[in-house]
């Protein structure tokens, strides 16, 4: 055996055969032999830090050997980080960036854009003086554009091998840690570019967006009977192919563009004949732009797991496509080549990495973008094969054989053509002037940093060098000499855990058969059931933190002491931790009154527990529980009985009004009563809420009737608006209910409505009249502030149906919107949290007085009691979006695009029959108001990508880009 193992055998047999009130000088000197000597010697098990005795401790195999210089620092050479030279730029991964590196990749690389967005105007002036840059302050863009253009410019001309493009991914509030849909992404952002470009004065940037990217096409339909042609034009930013069945992009292609037969209930209804006729439809390609941009439609919905899934087939597709064969005017020159591919690394929709490989437009060479790493391929070539080795598909589908100038892939989601022409790419694009000076301010900190790192290297090596020399020297004149004397508390303390680490398996078998025997007499104590469970865990874990803790504490042992003021508080805050028998202790520390939660134990058994809990709480048998909670659960009960005894008296008195049944109607008044009685409808609810659940709820004390009234003690309502909108505020009461009810609560105000005949021999109309009677001028400032706040409301909620052929689409709404029908009203009010609000209204406390009340109290009460009782109860198939007044149409279209996949330039929405057109409108002047419904119809044309989109409806259970700059917000 080595002698290592027989002298760490030797020391437990020691440390459990001695007891710990038996230590003796000779007992410290036997420990200091089997613990210390090793150390001398070299074969200790643990380093013993500041024990110079301990050849392991110093590691004399190291320093006494000659030793690499590189061991003396951990930094890397700086040199590492610089920039390759005819190599690119990398950027820097944020956590879950990569896809938004990838598309910064691609567009840098179109020379058209980042020289239109050098052109740009910068509010750099600001930061910018007479000469030059302000050396004490740092520049921070302003705009998209403005990080557009700093972000670019480093790409250019910056030293480092890679830059962070954490000021970009911050301006857009996009969350790091979350990796999104690169697809998805693409299209809010070029909306976003080309709406903030928009606004330049040079057409050269205000339209490069449009100039590289929007084509256009027209959705014709055709009526087979007249043949009267229907056409639609609209602009796209890219082409959405669907691959699924495809092993070629020109079969994609050829399916986006085939021609869709309109039959039997899907006919088309043809003004010609005004009547529904069978029709084709098809797309059109009226115009490509330079930039062609065809999305691999990868990602789908999987119905039978209700998740996106990635289509892992493969795609070929050529360098050189010929589009001429597709679009309408033939002759025009639309061969392109392939410029850039983006990769989706990953068989799962929800996880994998992104790469691009794009192609410098002036050397005609391809590079490979992975966040920092840059490869250029050899050769000229788009090199493919290593990215489809990496990641096997579950369906182990064979590559198929490729030709000379094609490629194929099963993870290609984007393909980039470029419009091929005779021109030859222009020379560098050139950074302005004011950027080159930040990047060359740039540069300059990124030397400094270069010459700090080499000199700390330099520092670092240096003392370790000296370092080297004098343990050397230090060895040589080392004393092994014994240590003559160890701390005897500690020593005691080791013995007393180690015996008891020993006993602890021997100790759980013997209390769990004390645990079978009952007791009798007083002799027993309480412990929790739930510690009796885990005592043996709860009791190991101490011993080890104990064991740690005398090693720890030992001074001339491992030459750490520890403050013992420090140690008492560490080892308290420990202790607190464990917490056995703490689980039958009351908030007043003492005995709990739940029987069900404690067990007695005889005086044996707990003898044995309490040598490993010495400090835990004792409880006799005789013990009696906590005379403070008797009180409190005898009172509990007594209120719990008290209400429920109200409650059921309430109930009984007013079913009617608990049950909704045979309730009076204004606009049907009954013949047996001139007479009826309103309170307000809040009361109701409130009422009804403590009947159903007396021991949850407090028991409603007043009727609150000055709620609706006004400042002035006057009626807020009319007749007749009570008969139609205001008839979901109040609640009708008859006059013997109305007798119950002023002797169960406390009534503020008495509010009737009495009916009565005019005329003097043959009544011929009828009157209303109320007490108190209406006041005119609140009344109105009423009205006024309700048609306020439909044109000046924020975060409100709208609904949006999505229709097919005039039918609407019953496709389950978002997850995240949808509440259980089953739950009531109540149940849904309760379940929220203290403190949040629900965005459709805001509730008010229904416990407070409405004694006296103000006039903006009043509104809000009012806001609150409308907006809560007038309610739009969504069905399925539509989609809540939270909205604001002063938002315009189109960031609602995007809103749209993100809840439905339908884009922006494809939707056309109406309201109440009028069609909602003009995108720079706001909501509020366009008659959006909270709770409207909007009706959503989307141009398409092509039979699968309609049955794609209806799987679609099922929105997924992710955010996605809510909440970030890319939606406006």
């Amino acid at each position: 055996m080595a002698p290592r193992l027989q002298l760490e055998k030797a020391a437990w047999r020691w440390a459990e055969t001695v007891r710990p009130e038996e230590v003796s000088q000779e007992h410290i000197e036997t420990a200091y032999r089997i613990w210390l000597e090793p150390c001398i010697r070299g074969v200790c098990r643990r380093n013993c830090k500041g024990n110079p005795n301990c050849l392991v401790g110093i590691g004399e195999h190291i320093w006494l050997g000659e030793i690499d210089e590189n061991s003396f620092h951990n930094i890397d050479d700086p040199n590492c980080e610089r920039r390759k030279k005819n190599s690119f730029v990398g950027l820097t991964n944020l956590g879950a960036t990569c896809y938004v590196n990838t598309f910064l990749q691609v567009w840098f690389l179109n020379l058209e854009l980042r020289q239109a967005l050098y052109l740009c105007p910068s509010t750099c002036s600001d930061y910018m003086m007479g000469d030059g840059i302000q050396e004490e302050k740092d520049y921070e863009p302003q705009t998209i554009c403005e990080h557009l253009q700093y972000l670019f410019a480093l790409l250019q001309n910056s030293n480092r091998r890679y830059i962070d493009p954490s000021g970009f991914v911050k301006a857009l509030g996009l969350d790091t840690g979350q990796q999104q849909d690169a697809q998805e992404f693409s299209k809010l952002f070029m909306s976003l570019l080309e709406d903030t470009l928009s606004k330049q004065k040079n057409p050269d940037v205000r339209n490069i967006v449009q100039q590289q990217f929007c084509g256009e096409y027209a959705y014709v339909t055709v009526c087979n009977q007249c043949g009267r042609e229907s056409k639609l034009l609209s602009k796209f930013y890219e082409l959405e192919l669907n691959i699924q069945g495809h092993k070629q992009l020109t079969d994609c292609i050829s399916e986006f563009l085939k021609e869709e037969k309109l039959e039997g209930d899907n006919r088309y209804f043809c003004e010609n004949c005004q009547s529904k006729q069978n029709a084709t439809r098809k797309i059109r390609l009226l115009s490509l732009p330079c930039t062609l941009n065809l999305q691999l439609m990868r990602f789908v919905f999987d119905r039978q797991t209700g998740h996106k899934k990635k289509l892992n087939t493969y795609i070929g597709f050529s360098e050189i496509l010929d589009m001429e064969p597709y679009v309408e005017h033939k002759g025009g020159g639309y061969v392109y080549e392939l410029s850039a591919v983006l990769i989706h690394r990953g068989v799962s929709a929800y996880s994998g990495h992104y790469i691009a490989h794009v192609k410098d437009p002036q050397s005609g060479e391809w590079y490979k973008f992975n966040d920092e790493d840059i490869e250029k391929m050899e050769g000229k070539k788009l090199q493919l094969g290593i990215e489809e080795d990496l990641e096997p598909s579950k369906s182990q589908t064979r590559k198929p054989k490729c030709g000379k100038g094609t490629h194929c892939s099963r993870n290609a989601y984007m393909l980039v053509y470029r419009l091929q022409t005779q021109e030859k790419p222009s020379t560098t694009v050139q950074v302005p002037a004011f950027l080159q000076e930040l990047v060359d301010r740039d540069n300059s900190k990124f030397e400094e940093w270069c010459i700090e790192m080499a000199e700390m290297r330099k520092q670092s090596v240096d003392k370790g060098k000296a370092k080297h020399e004098e343990v050397k020297e230090l060895y040589q004149r080392l004393p092994a000499g014994a240590v003559k004397a160890l701390c005897k508390e500690c020593v005691v303390e080791r013995c007393r855990v180690l015996r008891l680490k020993n006993q602890l398996n021997e100790d759980y078998k013997t209390v769990n058969n004390l645990l079978k025997a009952t007791v009798k007499g007083n002799d027993g104590f309480w412990v929790g059931k739930s510690s009796l469970r885990s005592w043996r865990q709860l009791a190991l874990e101490q011993l080890d933190e104990q064991d740690g803790d005398a090693d720890q504490s030992n001074g001339k042992m491992n030459g750490n002491t520890l403050n013992k003021d420090e140690s008492k508080e560490e080892r308290k805050e420990e202790e607190e931790e464990l917490n056995f028998n703490e689980d039958i202790l009351c908030p007043h520390g003492e005995l709990c009154i739940s029987e069900n939660e404690r067990r007695l134990v005889s005086k044996e058994a707990w003898s044995k527990l309490q040598q490993y809990f010495p400090r835990a709480p004792e409880f006799p048998s005789y013990k009696e529980c906590c005379s403070q909670c008797k009180i409190l659960e005898r009172e509990g009960e007594e209120n719990e009985a008290l209400h429920k005894m109200i409650a059921n008296e309430q109930k009984t008195s007013l079913p009617n009004l608990f049950q909704d049944k045979n309730r009076p109607c204004l606009s049907n008044w009954p013949e047996d009563t001139d007479v009826l009685y309103i309170v307000s409808q809040f009361f109701v609810e409130e009422w009804r809420k403590f009947v159903r659940k007396p021991t949850r709820c407090s028991p409603v004390s007043s009727v609150g009737n000055s709620a609706l009234l006004c400042p002035h003690g006057g009626l807020m309502f009319t007749f007749a608006s009570m008969t139609k909108e205001d008839s979901k505020l109040i609640a009708l009461i008859w006059p013997s209910e109305w007798q119950t009810i002023q002797k169960l609560f406390v009534v503020d105000h008495v509010i009737k409505i009495t009916r009565s005949e005019v005329g003097d021999v043959n009544p011929s109309e009828t009157q209303y009249t109320s007490e108190p009677k209406l006041c005119p001028e609140c009344r109105e400032g009423l009205l006024c502030q309700q048609q306020r706040d439909l044109r000046e409301y924020t975060q409100a909620t709208i609904y949006v149906h999505k229709v097919v052929d005039n039918k609407k689409v019953m496709k389950d709404s978002a997850p995240e919107l949808n509440v259980s029908s089953s739950e009531t009203e109540e149940d849904k009010e309760e379940a929220k949290p203290d403190g949040e609000k629900d965005p459709d209204f805001n509730q008010s406390n229904g416990g407070t007085k409405r004694q006296k009340i103000s006039h903006q109290n009043y509104i809000a009460y009012q806001k609150q009691v409308i907006r809560r009782s007038m309610r739009h109860r969504k069905v399925r198939g539509e989609k809540a979006l939270l909205v604001s007044a002063n938002q315009t149409l189109k960031e609602l279209k995007i809103q749209i695009m993100h809840a439905f996949s339908v884009a922006p330039f494809d939707q056309n929405l109406s309201i109440d029959g009028k069609i909602l057109s003009d995108d720079c409108a706001t909501l509020g002047t366009l008659g959006v108001i909270p709770e409207s419904v909007i009706l959503l119809k989307a141009d398409e044309p092509i039979a699968d990508y309609a049955a794609m989109d209806d799987v679609m409806q099922v929105c997924m259970p992710e955010e996605g880009f809510k909440g970030t700059g890319l939606l406006g917000h």
